[in-house]
């Protein structure tokens, strides 16, 4: 088991990686829970979890409910979880591939051949990427390195007489739109698997981004396996995506990012839900914190050094004016920061917006935007299969 945590220090996207051991005993719920809060007490990091992340296991996802965690999935598991069921649709195609790649990674004769029609062709010497279940894409990048290597592998298993079955021409054209259909996936896998900046805050705009685009393939596509492949990959989307918009993690860290604030949204009711607990958020930060001991502010004794002699002509102003400080809406305070922070322009998508946090100016509501050090925890159970 590994666990990570990510969190925000000095406007920067920090990760440390707590633990990584050998788990031995039954993979079970409470199991799981058990080890997993053992690693966040030893850190004292167990009441400071603001989402943990994990694989869509049963196990995990319920170890962590136990432990009362927000939970989320995945994205870049759940994408090769809808991938890998789409295929199902093309099987057979695949599985010749898988074949041919098989057959290379076992003949070392084959290889060589291989990388020596690849030379005479002058096409790189890529080697045959094997499929494996447990890496996301690796599928989508088995079929893409047939493809750019078609020419090498077609000559090279006629030359050796290979016993595999050849792809015929139409199955290398189902490969050809299946490979364009699934490019998108594996750009959002690579997106949303970095450490080094914010990823939460893009994936509501991602997961529609990609239903539109392969939407899009659907009506492109002329073979009829991979138009399959594209309404099998929309209808699973469709399924797992359908009320993102209203996860608080997701919907909060896109309207707070000041490169998509509501454009994030496609379903205004969830944008609106968001922005209600944001602003509730922001009025709870906002409550004014007295000075110890029933102290003036040092600008106020200043004042009042400065002109003692009009002190008691100011007195009734003054009066009112304290009133009507205290008598000030937190709420309303929160909700005229939030309308001041949408109606603020975008920032470019390329910026960074931690690095841009502390440049807005400070208000009483403004700690919502400038989010305190959070510890995220994230936790990957080990595939079976690898321990």
């Amino acid at each position: 088991m590994s666990v990570t945590c990510y969190f925000v220090e000095n406007y920067k996207m920090v990760s440390c990686h707590l633990d990584c051991f050998e788990f031995s005993d039954r993979h079970t719920s409470e199991n799981l829970a058990e080890e997993l809060l053992k690693v966040a007490k030893e850190w004292d990091v167990e009441n400071k979890v603001v989402c943990c992340v994990s694989d869509n296991a049963a196990n995990i996802t319920k170890a962590i409910k136990i432990l009362k965690w927000f939970h989320h999935p995945c994205l870049a598991h759940t994408i090769n979880l809808i991938v890998r069921d789409a295929l199902k649709v093309m099987k057979p195609t695949v599985d010749k591939v898988k074949a041919i790649v098989e057959f290379f990674h076992r003949s070392t004769t084959a290889t060589q051949k291989l990388k020596s029609i690849q030379r005479q062709m002058g096409m790189p010497e890529l080697r045959p990427k094997q499929e494996c279940t447990t890496r996301c894409n690796s599928t989508f990048h088995m079929l893409k390195w047939i493809l750019e290597s078609k020419d090498a592998v077609i000559s090279t298993l006629a030359v050796i007489n290979a016993p595999v079955d050849p792809l015929s021409q139409e199955e290398w054209e189902v490969l050809q739109e299946a490979c364009t259909v699934l490019e998108p996936f594996e750009q959002v896998t690579v997106e949303i698997s970095a450490d080094s900046y914010v990823t939460a805050s893009k994936m509501l705009i991602l997961c529609k981004g990609l239903q539109r685009v392969t939407a899009e393939h659907q009506t492109r596509v002329t073979t009829g396996k991979v138009m399959e492949l594209a309404a099998a990959l929309c209808a699973s989307m469709d399924r797992k995506f359908h009320r993102i918009e209203y996860n608080s993690i997701l919907s909060e860290t896109s309207m707070l990012d000041p490169r998509f604030k509501k454009l994030a949204f496609n379903d205004n009711r969830a944008a609106d839900e968001a922005l209600q607990r944001i602003s509730a958020a922001a009025a709870r930060y906002g409550q004014p914190t007295p000075l110890p001991g029933g102290q003036k502010g040092e600008e106020a004794t200043e004042d009042d050094q400065e002109e003692p002699q009009a002190s008691g002509v100011w007195r009734f102003f003054e009066e009112r004016a304290t009133g009507d400080t205290t008598r000030r809406n937190p709420s309303a305070d929160a909700i005229m920061e939030v309308r001041s922070y949408l109606e603020e322009p975008l920032l470019q998508r390329s910026a960074d917006p931690l690095s841009c946090a502390h440049l807005r100016p400070s208000s009483a509501s403004d700690s919502v935007f400038q989010q305190p050090s959070s510890p995220h925890l994230r936790s990957r159970q080990p595939c079976p299969a690898l321990t």
